[in-house]
């Protein structure tokens, strides 16, 4: 079983269908603790509703990041909680090193794109502007760059002509709701190892 400790800034959409699928008995999880950079952030009350633990980290002084104090009070938070696995769902800060050794190769973020594509915000205004046809989201664990950790899970949105960003967002949104639990299900069946930039997924079908 994962040990999870969700950190978001925003509504907590993705860690709602995390929760969804533990309740529903699909993922092998517990949510531990929910922490927000954001005092009145929707996702604090979703938590509550589901009665998880959940509370403000104040970040300051930094706008963008995490680090300093906020950062080893957010990794004692943690790791008091009993937190084996960090999933970023919405976050909008920079993590830094230090957290990232405190939790080695079990730090997950989602981004709404298909990286190594258009990293950074607004990646799927990026993808429209550039014309792409096809978008998407991918989860991927968290290393000391931008969204270019190892890649564990991607799905493809098509990119309709009469896409707005709006449009083409929500649609992404949906995938994104698919691709969470799933990359999360991998790490909790411990069927897969990291390879450089490869993860590698165990499918016992194919044996």
């Amino acid at each position: 079983m994962l040990h999870l400790g969700i950190l978001g800034s925003g509504s907590g959409s993705n860690m709602q269908s995390i929760v969804d699928e533990i309740e529903a008995g699909r993922l092998d999880a517990k949510i531990e603790i929910v922490l927000a950079d954001v005092r009145d952030a929707y996702i604090l009350e979703r938590a509550a509703k589901h009665g998880l633990k959940a509370q403000y980290l104040d970040c300051a002084p930094w706008k963008t990041k995490l680090e300093g104090p906020a950062e080893d009070e957010c990794i004692r938070i943690l790791k008091e909680a009993g937190v084996d696995t960090v999933v970023l769902a919405g976050f909008m800060r920079i993590v830094k090193p230090k957290l990232l050794a405190a939790f080695p190769e079990r730090v997950l973020n989602i981004h709404p794109a298909l990286l190594p594509a258009f990293p950074g915000v607004h990646s799927w205004t990026q993808a429209l502007d550039y014309g792409c046809k096809v978008a998407g989201v991918t989860v991927h664990f968290v290393d000391a760059g931008t969204d270019s950790g190892p890649i564990i899970v991607q799905k493809a949105v098509e990119v309709l002509e009469d896409d707005t960003p709006e449009s083409l967002h929500a649609r992404i949104q949906v995938q994104e709701h698919i691709a969470y639990p799933e990359a999360l299900s991998i790490i909790a069946s411990g069927k897969y190892s990291i390879e450089g930039r490869r993860v590698r997924i165990v499918d016992n079908r194919r044996r």
